[in-house]
């Protein structure tokens, strides 16, 4: 998660209701954060957009942009500085050398250019 937006890639099988739980997350969570700060009606969480994966490489793409985030806000150096990434958690599963070989075969170019900017 970063200071002001998060990504997340997950399998679902409702997406219209994972979209409305999510919603309500956003509900409470800036209705309380609002509270704490004093400024009832501000929006803290502007919207939900999803996209499903088109085919494999959509999907290898998508994680390389969701790990590479931090580095593109210039947060981190590398993206496997972010502590609140699963990067980790991915390098263990398919190791560097993978990681590498997917991060080349799938490069990010302008992909979601605009889309958190």
């Amino acid at each position: 998660m970063l200071p002001n937006h998060y990504h997340v890639l997950i399998r679902l099988s409702d997406i219209k209701e994972t979209i409305t739980l999510l919603g309500m997350l956003h509900g409470s969570t800036s209705f309380r954060w609002n509270a704490e700060e004093t400024a009832r009606g501000r929006k803290e969480w502007h919207s939900v957009s999803d996209r499903g994966m088109r085919n494999g490489d959509h999907f290898w793409a998508t994680l390389n942009y969701i790990h590479h985030n931090p580095v593109k806000h210039g947060y981190v150096d590398r993206w496997t500085d972010w502590p609140f990434s699963s990067a980790g958690d991915y390098l263990e599963e398919v190791g560097r050398e993978q990681a590498v070989d997917i991060w080349k075969s799938f490069p990010l170019y302008d992909y979601g250019k605009g889309w958190d900017d």
